[in-house]
């Protein structure tokens, strides 16, 4: 049976279609992704992603833990700063994507994937060989984001931090609403925007307020299906899709977070090696050049030949167009290579691109 985030209740009153996902019940739209998708890049939207994952790490030995198991220089992430991380598999594969916060002085805080909470728990727990001290906090959480270009001023209303303040990828602790929070200038959109961490059992509190504060702003809930749009938009990683066990950093286009000079970790040596030989497929973007739109497992041709597939696609609302990401070999990923994606047996022209596809202004 699926879980259900504290919000489920309030996503049914609000009229939310309900899907499946990751093992979760959640919604995937409430007036439609297309206005969803527009209000936050025109305004604001708000985002239940309690389904996500929090599992802290602290003791004496926490950032020895950190360092070992992360592809990023946790060293480097100072008291309140938050860094976007990978763990991998000693061949190198991914385990999750996720953002390690340092909270404080060897404690640290990690947000991974829905669908990879236990995974995650149990890989992390079997190489800490009880050096740190590791809790799954999942169950005590939500988490709630308001994203767009207003989120700052509606989020502000609700708060004493002072918000202008807090950079890109720093946190901070305090109250949002009266409820204690702790407050990450974070983000899956490509807009400005916040996520708050809060007490399970306070999160409706904070979820209403959040939409009274923004209603004069004209703040609206928003689903899976518009946060998908947005995130392929800005050139994101989808777990499950873009990068999985069998794909490495260095594949999936984020091999500048793959800190070989910090010592070792677990992958260091496998990364290592396709350093050196070379990788063998590589995430690209590409955009459509005629009509159509591309899916998740879409095949990638080039002059009626298969080089690969499509691993998340969609009509661009921003663009107007079809954008997708997916994985070729090397020598077809440079920009502006032509190809095409086969969608229901035609072979519709296609590009490769620059990701992100969006930014914003």
């Amino acid at each position: 049976m699926s879980k259900r985030t504290p919000l489920y209740d309030t996503h049914r009153a609000l009229g939310a279609r309900m899907i499946e996902f990751g093992g979760w019940e959640m919604p995937v739209q409430y007036s439609g992704i297309l206005a969803e998708h527009q209000a936050v890049r025109t305004k604001a939207g708000l985002f239940d992603l309690s389904h996500m994952g929090e599992i802290e790490i602290h003791g004496p030995r926490a950032l020895e833990v950190c360092q070992e198991l992360l592809v990023t220089n946790v060293a480097r992430v100072q008291l309140g700063q938050a860094q976007y991380s990978i763990l991998c598999y000693p061949d190198g594969g991914v385990v999750d994507d996720i953002i390690v916060y340092h909270l404080a002085d060897q404690h640290y805080f990690l947000c991974v994937n829905a669908s990879n909470i236990e995974k995650d728990f149990a890989w992390l727990t079997e190489h800490n060989r009880e050096r740190a001290t590791m809790v799954n906090r999942s169950d005590e959480y939500a988490l709630i984001a308001v994203q767009g270009p207003l989120a700052s001023a509606i989020v502000q209303h609700l708060t004493t931090l002072d918000l202008g303040q807090l950079r890109r990828y720093w946190s901070v602790s305090g109250e949002v609403a009266g409820v204690p929070a702790l407050v990450a200038r974070t983000g899956y959109t490509g807009e400005d925007g916040f996520e708050l961490f809060v007490s399970a059992q306070r999160a409706v509190e904070v979820w209403n307020a959040c939409l009274d504060a923004g209603h004069a702003d004209g703040i609206a809930p928003i689903g899976l299906g518009a946060r998908d749009t947005l995130r392929l938009e800005a050139g994101y990683l989808l777990y499950g899709n873009d990068m999985d066990a069998q794909t490495t950093p260095l594949e999936a286009g984020v091999q500048r977070l793959v800190k070989f000079d910090k010592g070792p970790f677990v992958g260091r040596d496998a990364l290592l090696q396709q350093q050196t030989v070379g990788i063998p497929k590589q995430l690209i973007g590409l955009t459509m050049d005629a009509p159509g739109i591309p899916r998740h497992g879409y095949e990638l041709s080039v002059e009626g030949q298969s080089i690969g597939v499509v691993t998340s696609g969609t009509q661009s609302p921003s663009l107007g167009v079809g954008i997708a990401m997916g994985y070729v070999p090397p020598m077809h990923a440079g920009e502006g290579t032509s190809l095409a994606v086969n969608i229901r047996g035609r072979h519709v022209p296609a590009h490769v691109v620059a990701r992100p596809f969006y930014r914003r202004s």
